[in-house]
């Protein structure tokens, strides 16, 4: 195989040549987004992550975010805050982290695109997923300099939570810009404005179909969702509806554009198998289970909430 050429040993190895890409000419045209993990905070917090949103054709820095870590969530509000500030560039340049690209095809449901795709499809910006880490540079190089620079800041400003952390970050952008963007080679500004028909509240939202049964019930993320009986979900039976979950917590239930009314029955509620086969236990199974729901009292979900998702508690429900 040597001899052929078809292998090499590691001494005959040569490093890829990664050649140096020029930027992009207009502004907007293409942003490189990633996330980074690291102890910003040093010993005073937690580790967590840092988003990053920088311009191609001139280095700036778009938008910076601490967030727990790199999740669906997380990038929804990063983004969303993003497109409020700039509006709406041509593309994003990203890894291909599981929140930008599907990784493992052939799974149900796979429609060959992530939650997050789907939102920026919506929006009609398109996402490219880079090859290596070189290709994506300028976000690269910006996560070395953050690490360094940032930290400092941090530490002399004496941050140690994401709220402080994130309150400090548009000051530093606007200093860190000033030393080190760089003018366009075009002064044309690509960015879109959001259009009326630009829901940024749907657009975000964590998005399912499922499979409404004769009791107008149906299942999503271990929580069973039960409808009202209205003629709407009525109509509904057999049919597709969509379930969208909000990063605040907010869950909606529709069917051809329309909100149809629901509870939620928690799962936890149900008695084991073992405790419905013998119904001499069922009254101390039950006096059990609610001790224990007293015991959980308001801190118990009443349904399925993902990473990075706020506590709908925390809103008023209007």
């Amino acid at each position: 195989m040597i001899e052929a050429g078809l292998w090499r040993d590691r001494t005959q190895r040569r490093k890829r040549v990664h050649r140096p890409r020029h930027r992009r000419d207009c502004f907007g045209e293409l942003v490189q987004v990633d996330g980074c993990e690291h102890w910003w905070f040093e010993d005073r917090g937690r580790q967590c992550a840092l988003l990053v949103f920088v311009d191609d054709a001139t280095g700036r820095l778009m938008h910076l975010q601490f967030v727990e870590s790199e999740s669906t969530f997380a990038y929804f509000h990063a983004t969303r805050a993003y497109l409020e500030a700039w509006g709406k560039p041509v593309a994003f340049y990203s890894d291909k982290h599981g929140v930008f690209r599907v990784n493992q095809r052939g799974a149900p449901g796979d429609d060959g695109m992530t939650q997050f795709g789907r939102a920026l499809h919506a929006l009609n910006i398109d996402i490219i997923c880079a090859n290596s880490s070189q290709a994506k540079g300028r976000v690269e190089r910006a996560h070395k300099t953050l690490q360094d620079r940032l930290v400092k800041e941090l530490r002399l400003a004496g941050v140690c939570t994401l709220a402080e952390g994130n309150a400090l970050l548009p000051a530093f952008m606007a200093d860190y810009n000033a030393r080190f963007a760089k003018p366009p080679a075009s002064k044309k500004d690509l960015h879109r404005p959001l259009c009326t028909g630009d829901d940024l509240e749907d657009v975000f939202a964590w998005k399912e179909e499922r499979t409404l049964s004769q009791a107008l019930a149906l299942q999503y993320d271990k929580v069973i969702f039960i409808l009202e009986p209205s003629e709407e979900a009525k109509a509904a039976i057999g049919k597709r509806v969509s379930v969208l979950d909000y990063p605040n917590g907010r869950f909606a239930i529709r069917y051809n554009g329309v909100a149809l009314a629901c509870r939620t029955f928690d799962k936890v509620r149900q008695v084991n198998q073992g405790a419905i086969a013998d119904n001499k236990r069922l009254g101390p199974v039950l006096a059990m289970i609610r001790d224990e729901q007293q015991r959980r009292g308001p801190e118990r979900r009443s349904g399925p909430r993902r990473r990075d998702q706020l506590d709908v508690r925390l809103f008023k429900v209007g």
